[in-house]
Protein backbone atom coordinates (compact mmCIF):
# COMPACT_ATOMS: atom_id res chain seq x y z
CA UNK A 1 0.00 0.00 0.00
CA UNK A 2 2.68 2.51 1.03
CA UNK A 3 4.79 1.45 -1.93
CA UNK A 4 2.01 1.25 -4.50
CA UNK A 5 1.85 3.85 -7.31
CA UNK A 6 -0.45 6.79 -6.70
CA UNK A 7 -2.01 9.50 -8.87
CA UNK A 8 -1.65 13.08 -7.63
CA UNK A 9 -3.67 15.39 -9.87
CA UNK A 10 -2.29 14.61 -13.31
CA UNK A 11 0.96 13.13 -11.97
CA UNK A 12 1.81 9.47 -11.53
CA UNK A 13 3.86 8.86 -8.38
CA UNK A 14 5.91 5.69 -7.95
CA UNK A 15 4.81 5.32 -4.30
CA UNK A 16 3.01 7.19 -1.53
CA UNK A 17 6.18 8.46 0.12
CA UNK A 18 6.86 12.18 0.22
CA UNK A 19 10.13 13.90 1.04
CA UNK A 20 9.10 16.72 3.39
CA UNK A 21 10.48 20.21 2.75
CA UNK A 22 13.60 20.81 4.82
CA UNK A 23 15.72 23.94 4.97
CA UNK A 24 19.34 22.99 4.22
CA UNK A 25 20.98 26.41 3.57
CA UNK A 26 23.07 25.08 0.65
CA UNK A 27 22.26 27.76 -1.93
CA UNK A 28 24.99 30.26 -2.78
CA UNK A 29 25.47 33.33 -0.61
CA UNK A 30 23.49 35.25 -3.23
CA UNK A 31 20.61 32.76 -2.96
CA UNK A 32 21.12 30.88 -6.23
CA UNK A 33 20.67 27.07 -6.36
CA UNK A 34 23.93 25.15 -6.77
CA UNK A 35 25.01 21.97 -8.58
CA UNK A 36 25.21 20.23 -5.20
CA UNK A 37 21.50 20.82 -4.77
CA UNK A 38 20.83 18.98 -8.03
CA UNK A 39 22.86 16.03 -6.73
CA UNK A 40 21.08 16.10 -3.36
CA UNK A 41 17.55 16.00 -4.76
CA UNK A 42 18.50 13.58 -7.53
CA UNK A 43 19.88 11.15 -4.93
CA UNK A 44 16.50 11.10 -3.18
CA UNK A 45 14.24 10.64 -6.20
CA UNK A 46 13.12 7.14 -5.17
CA UNK A 47 10.28 8.67 -3.10
CA UNK A 48 7.04 9.37 -4.92
CA UNK A 49 7.13 13.13 -4.43
CA UNK A 50 9.89 15.50 -3.32
CA UNK A 51 8.91 18.85 -1.83
CA UNK A 52 11.88 21.17 -1.99
CA UNK A 53 13.31 23.28 0.77
CA UNK A 54 11.65 26.65 1.39
CA UNK A 55 12.31 28.91 -1.60
CA UNK A 56 11.50 32.59 -1.59
CA UNK A 57 9.16 34.17 -4.14
CA UNK A 58 10.79 37.58 -3.65
CA UNK A 59 13.95 39.29 -2.42
CA UNK A 60 12.11 40.39 0.74
CA UNK A 61 11.52 36.74 1.68
CA UNK A 62 15.21 35.74 1.84
CA UNK A 63 15.46 36.25 5.60
CA UNK A 64 17.61 33.18 6.31
CA UNK A 65 21.22 32.66 5.27
CA UNK A 66 21.78 30.78 2.00
CA UNK A 67 18.20 29.88 1.19
CA UNK A 68 17.28 29.82 -2.50
CA UNK A 69 15.07 32.20 -4.42
CA UNK A 70 12.80 31.74 -7.40
CA UNK A 71 11.90 35.14 -8.77
CA UNK A 72 14.23 35.85 -11.69
CA UNK A 73 15.80 34.27 -14.79
CA UNK A 74 19.03 33.37 -12.99
CA UNK A 75 17.07 31.35 -10.44
CA UNK A 76 15.12 29.56 -13.17
CA UNK A 77 18.31 28.56 -14.96
CA UNK A 78 19.89 27.29 -11.73
CA UNK A 79 16.81 25.26 -10.72
CA UNK A 80 16.55 23.47 -14.08
CA UNK A 81 19.38 21.01 -13.32
CA UNK A 82 17.64 20.17 -10.03
CA UNK A 83 14.31 19.29 -11.62
CA UNK A 84 16.09 17.46 -14.45
CA UNK A 85 18.05 15.33 -11.97
CA UNK A 86 14.83 14.28 -10.22
CA UNK A 87 12.89 13.62 -13.41
CA UNK A 88 15.77 11.67 -14.93
CA UNK A 89 15.38 9.16 -12.09
CA UNK A 90 11.61 8.95 -12.42
CA UNK A 91 10.79 11.26 -9.51
CA UNK A 92 8.42 14.18 -9.11
CA UNK A 93 9.23 17.47 -7.41
CA UNK A 94 7.24 20.46 -6.14
CA UNK A 95 8.98 23.63 -5.00
CA UNK A 96 7.93 25.00 -1.64
CA UNK A 97 7.36 28.75 -1.86
CA UNK A 98 8.34 30.15 1.53
CA UNK A 99 8.48 33.86 2.35
CA UNK A 100 10.21 34.33 5.70
CA UNK A 101 8.31 37.53 6.48
CA UNK A 102 9.28 38.79 9.93
CA UNK A 103 11.52 35.74 10.53
CA UNK A 104 14.37 37.71 9.02
CA UNK A 105 17.62 39.58 9.63
CA UNK A 106 18.88 42.43 7.46
CA UNK A 107 22.32 40.79 7.12
CA UNK A 108 20.71 37.91 5.20
CA UNK A 109 18.76 40.09 2.76
CA UNK A 110 20.06 41.29 -0.61
CA UNK A 111 20.55 44.98 -1.26
CA UNK A 112 17.26 46.84 -1.50
CA UNK A 113 15.21 44.17 0.26
CA UNK A 114 13.36 44.73 3.52
CA UNK A 115 11.81 42.66 6.28
CA UNK A 116 8.02 42.69 6.04
CA UNK A 117 5.09 41.27 7.99
CA UNK A 118 1.51 41.85 9.03
CA UNK A 119 2.60 44.01 11.98
CA UNK A 120 5.59 46.22 12.82
CA UNK A 121 6.55 43.85 15.64
CA UNK A 122 9.80 41.90 15.75
CA UNK A 123 9.77 38.17 16.25
CA UNK A 124 11.19 37.47 19.74
CA UNK A 125 13.41 34.63 18.53
CA UNK A 126 16.86 35.47 17.07
CA UNK A 127 18.00 34.78 13.49
CA UNK A 128 21.29 33.22 12.37
CA UNK A 129 23.52 35.22 10.02
CA UNK A 130 26.80 34.15 8.46
CA UNK A 131 28.26 37.58 9.19
CA UNK A 132 27.39 37.99 12.87
CA UNK A 133 26.03 34.69 14.17
CA UNK A 134 22.73 34.94 16.04
CA UNK A 135 21.20 38.42 15.96
CA UNK A 136 17.81 39.84 16.95
CA UNK A 137 15.13 39.55 14.27
CA UNK A 138 14.36 42.76 12.42
CA UNK A 139 11.38 44.92 13.19
CA UNK A 140 9.31 44.33 10.05
CA UNK A 141 7.60 46.86 7.88
CA UNK A 142 3.85 46.40 8.34
CA UNK A 143 2.38 45.81 4.90
CA UNK A 144 -0.35 48.08 3.61
CA UNK A 145 -3.29 46.54 1.78
CA UNK A 146 -1.80 47.69 -1.54
CA UNK A 147 1.56 46.16 -0.64
CA UNK A 148 -0.17 42.89 0.29
CA UNK A 149 -1.61 42.76 -3.23
CA UNK A 150 1.92 43.16 -4.59
CA UNK A 151 3.17 40.25 -2.45
CA UNK A 152 0.30 38.08 -3.68
CA UNK A 153 1.38 38.85 -7.24
CA UNK A 154 4.96 37.85 -6.36
CA UNK A 155 3.78 34.38 -5.33
CA UNK A 156 1.90 33.97 -8.62
CA UNK A 157 4.93 35.14 -10.62
CA UNK A 158 7.21 32.73 -8.76
CA UNK A 159 4.79 29.87 -9.44
CA UNK A 160 4.98 30.59 -13.17
CA UNK A 161 8.77 30.57 -12.98
CA UNK A 162 8.62 27.26 -11.10
CA UNK A 163 6.87 25.61 -14.03
CA UNK A 164 9.38 27.20 -16.40
CA UNK A 165 12.17 25.72 -14.27
CA UNK A 166 10.67 22.25 -14.62
CA UNK A 167 8.93 21.79 -11.27
CA UNK A 168 5.79 19.66 -11.30
CA UNK A 169 4.02 22.12 -9.01
CA UNK A 170 4.36 24.38 -5.99
CA UNK A 171 3.60 24.06 -2.30
CA UNK A 172 2.52 27.26 -0.59
CA UNK A 173 4.17 27.33 2.84
CA UNK A 174 1.45 28.48 5.24
CA UNK A 175 3.08 26.82 8.26
CA UNK A 176 6.01 27.15 10.69
CA UNK A 177 5.49 30.84 11.41
CA UNK A 178 6.46 32.22 8.01
CA UNK A 179 4.64 35.01 6.19
CA UNK A 180 1.37 33.29 5.32
CA UNK A 181 1.02 31.87 8.84
CA UNK A 182 2.01 35.22 10.28
CA UNK A 183 -1.24 36.49 8.77
CA UNK A 184 -3.19 33.38 9.85
CA UNK A 185 -2.07 33.40 13.47
CA UNK A 186 -3.97 35.64 15.90
CA UNK A 187 -0.97 35.86 18.24
CA UNK A 188 1.06 37.50 15.48
CA UNK A 189 -1.61 39.26 13.40
CA UNK A 190 -3.52 41.83 15.42
CA UNK A 191 -4.45 44.04 12.49
CA UNK A 192 -7.89 45.63 12.46
CA UNK A 193 -8.29 46.18 8.70
CA UNK A 194 -9.37 43.73 5.98
CA UNK A 195 -6.50 41.36 6.83
CA UNK A 196 -6.98 41.02 10.59
CA UNK A 197 -9.39 41.26 13.46
CA UNK A 198 -11.47 38.20 12.57
CA UNK A 199 -10.90 34.64 11.42
CA UNK A 200 -12.15 35.48 7.94
CA UNK A 201 -9.80 38.46 7.67
CA UNK A 202 -6.80 36.48 8.94
CA UNK A 203 -7.50 33.79 6.32
CA UNK A 204 -7.74 36.35 3.54
CA UNK A 205 -4.03 36.57 2.63
CA UNK A 206 -3.59 32.79 2.45
CA UNK A 207 -6.65 32.46 0.23
CA UNK A 208 -5.61 35.32 -2.04
CA UNK A 209 -2.18 33.74 -2.52
CA UNK A 210 -3.83 30.40 -3.27
CA UNK A 211 -6.29 31.91 -5.77
CA UNK A 212 -3.58 33.87 -7.57
CA UNK A 213 -1.30 30.84 -7.78
CA UNK A 214 -4.10 28.61 -9.05
CA UNK A 215 -4.93 31.20 -11.70
CA UNK A 216 -1.25 31.34 -12.70
CA UNK A 217 -0.50 27.62 -13.08
CA UNK A 218 -3.65 25.58 -12.39
CA UNK A 219 -5.07 24.03 -9.24
CA UNK A 220 -3.65 20.60 -10.11
CA UNK A 221 -0.16 22.05 -9.56
CA UNK A 222 -0.75 23.84 -6.25
CA UNK A 223 -0.70 22.45 -2.70
CA UNK A 224 -0.55 24.14 0.70
CA UNK A 225 1.16 23.22 3.96
CA UNK A 226 -0.40 24.21 7.30
CA UNK A 227 0.64 23.71 10.94
CA UNK A 228 -2.25 24.46 13.32
CA UNK A 229 -1.09 24.12 16.93
CA UNK A 230 2.50 24.67 15.80
CA UNK A 231 4.60 26.99 17.95
CA UNK A 232 7.59 27.65 15.68
CA UNK A 233 8.64 31.29 15.15
CA UNK A 234 6.50 32.51 18.05
CA UNK A 235 3.09 31.47 16.73
CA UNK A 236 1.14 29.06 18.98
CA UNK A 237 -2.52 28.21 19.51
CA UNK A 238 -5.22 30.85 19.95
CA UNK A 239 -8.95 31.05 20.64
CA UNK A 240 -11.00 29.96 17.65
CA UNK A 241 -8.08 28.22 15.92
CA UNK A 242 -9.98 25.11 14.89
CA UNK A 243 -12.98 26.93 13.43
CA UNK A 244 -10.68 29.29 11.51
CA UNK A 245 -8.58 26.50 10.01
CA UNK A 246 -11.60 24.42 9.11
CA UNK A 247 -13.01 27.35 7.15
CA UNK A 248 -9.63 27.92 5.49
CA UNK A 249 -9.42 24.28 4.46
CA UNK A 250 -12.98 24.24 3.12
CA UNK A 251 -12.19 27.23 0.91
CA UNK A 252 -8.94 25.65 -0.27
CA UNK A 253 -10.99 22.61 -1.21
CA UNK A 254 -13.37 24.78 -3.20
CA UNK A 255 -10.33 26.08 -5.09
CA UNK A 256 -9.47 22.40 -5.79
CA UNK A 257 -5.88 22.63 -4.59
CA UNK A 258 -4.21 19.34 -5.46
CA UNK A 259 -3.23 18.59 -1.86
CA UNK A 260 -3.32 19.75 1.74
CA UNK A 261 -0.14 19.02 3.70
CA UNK A 262 -0.69 18.89 7.46
CA UNK A 263 2.42 19.02 9.63
CA UNK A 264 2.16 17.88 13.24
CA UNK A 265 5.06 19.24 15.31
CA UNK A 266 4.24 17.20 18.42
CA UNK A 267 7.28 14.98 17.85
CA UNK A 268 9.43 18.13 18.11
CA UNK A 269 7.82 19.42 21.31
CA UNK A 270 4.80 21.36 20.05
CA UNK A 271 1.30 20.59 21.37
CA UNK A 272 -0.33 17.51 19.87
CA UNK A 273 -2.98 18.24 17.26
CA UNK A 274 -6.20 16.65 18.55
CA UNK A 275 -7.09 13.55 16.53
CA UNK A 276 -10.69 14.71 16.22
CA UNK A 277 -9.52 17.96 14.64
CA UNK A 278 -7.25 16.14 12.17
CA UNK A 279 -10.25 14.03 11.16
CA UNK A 280 -12.31 17.18 10.62
CA UNK A 281 -9.59 18.69 8.44
CA UNK A 282 -9.40 15.48 6.45
CA UNK A 283 -13.17 15.51 5.93
CA UNK A 284 -13.21 19.20 5.00
CA UNK A 285 -10.64 18.81 2.21
CA UNK A 286 -11.90 16.77 -0.77
CA UNK A 287 -8.60 16.14 -2.55
CA UNK A 288 -5.26 14.59 -1.55
CA UNK A 289 -4.23 14.76 2.09
CA UNK A 290 -0.56 14.52 3.17
CA UNK A 291 0.29 13.71 6.79
CA UNK A 292 3.70 14.45 8.30
CA UNK A 293 5.41 14.61 11.65
CA UNK A 294 7.34 11.87 13.45
CA UNK A 295 6.43 9.15 10.95
CA UNK A 296 7.73 5.58 10.71
CA UNK A 297 6.64 2.77 8.41
CA UNK A 298 4.12 1.23 10.80
CA UNK A 299 2.39 4.52 11.51
CA UNK A 300 2.40 5.53 7.85
CA UNK A 301 0.83 2.26 6.74
CA UNK A 302 -1.76 2.44 9.51
CA UNK A 303 -2.81 5.98 8.56
CA UNK A 304 -3.18 5.03 4.90
CA UNK A 305 -4.89 1.76 5.81
CA UNK A 306 -7.74 3.36 7.69
CA UNK A 307 -8.10 6.29 5.31
CA UNK A 308 -6.66 9.03 7.52
CA UNK A 309 -4.27 10.15 4.78
CA UNK A 310 -3.36 9.53 1.14
CA UNK A 311 0.37 10.29 1.19
CA UNK A 312 2.88 10.36 4.04
CA UNK A 313 5.80 12.78 4.34
CA UNK A 314 9.11 11.92 6.01
CA UNK A 315 11.76 14.51 6.80
CA UNK A 316 15.03 13.67 8.53
CA UNK A 317 15.01 9.98 7.53
CA UNK A 318 15.04 11.03 3.84
CA UNK A 319 17.69 13.67 4.54
CA UNK A 320 20.00 10.97 5.90
CA UNK A 321 19.11 8.17 3.46
CA UNK A 322 19.43 8.79 -0.28
CA UNK A 323 17.82 5.37 -0.86
CA UNK A 324 15.14 5.84 1.79
CA UNK A 325 12.31 4.13 -0.11
CA UNK A 326 14.38 1.00 -0.76
CA UNK A 327 15.50 0.76 2.87
CA UNK A 328 11.97 1.27 4.16
CA UNK A 329 10.49 -1.28 1.78
CA UNK A 330 12.98 -3.91 2.94
CA UNK A 331 12.85 -2.92 6.66
CA UNK A 332 16.59 -2.26 6.56
CA UNK A 333 18.45 -0.02 9.03
CA UNK A 334 18.50 3.72 8.35
CA UNK A 335 21.46 6.07 8.55
CA UNK A 336 21.27 8.41 11.54
CA UNK A 337 21.06 12.11 10.62
CA UNK A 338 24.02 14.31 11.53
CA UNK A 339 22.39 17.28 13.25
CA UNK A 340 25.64 19.29 13.23
CA UNK A 341 25.55 19.57 9.41
CA UNK A 342 21.86 20.30 8.86
CA UNK A 343 22.42 23.98 8.00
CA UNK A 344 26.15 24.30 7.34
CA UNK A 345 27.58 25.23 3.92
CA UNK A 346 29.34 22.60 1.85
CA UNK A 347 28.68 18.99 0.87
CA UNK A 348 29.52 17.34 4.20
CA UNK A 349 26.34 15.98 5.73
CA UNK A 350 24.58 16.76 2.46
CA UNK A 351 25.83 14.51 -0.32
CA UNK A 352 27.88 11.97 1.62
CA UNK A 353 25.28 9.84 3.42
CA UNK A 354 25.94 6.24 2.29
CA UNK A 355 23.54 4.15 0.25
CA UNK A 356 22.97 0.44 0.78
CA UNK A 357 25.25 -0.26 -2.19
CA UNK A 358 28.07 1.65 -0.52
CA UNK A 359 27.81 -0.02 2.91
Amino acid sequence: MLFDPYVLGKLSLRNRLVMAPMTRNRASTDNVPTPSMANYYGQRADVGLIISEGTSPSADGLGYARIPGLFNAEHVAAWKPVTHAVHQKGGRIFVQLMHTGRASAAANLPAGARTIGPMAEAMPEPIYTDANGMVPADVPHALSEQEIAEVVAQYAHSAKLAIEAGFDGVELHAANGYLIEQFLNANVNRRTDGYGGSAQARNRFALEVARATVLAIGADKVGMRISPYGAFNATGAFDGLEAQYLELVRELGELKLVYLHLVNHASMGAPEIPGSFIAQLRSAFPLVFIASGGMDRARAEALIGYGATDLVAFGRPVLANPDFAARLAQDLPLNAPDFSTFYTPGDAGYLDYPTLAAT
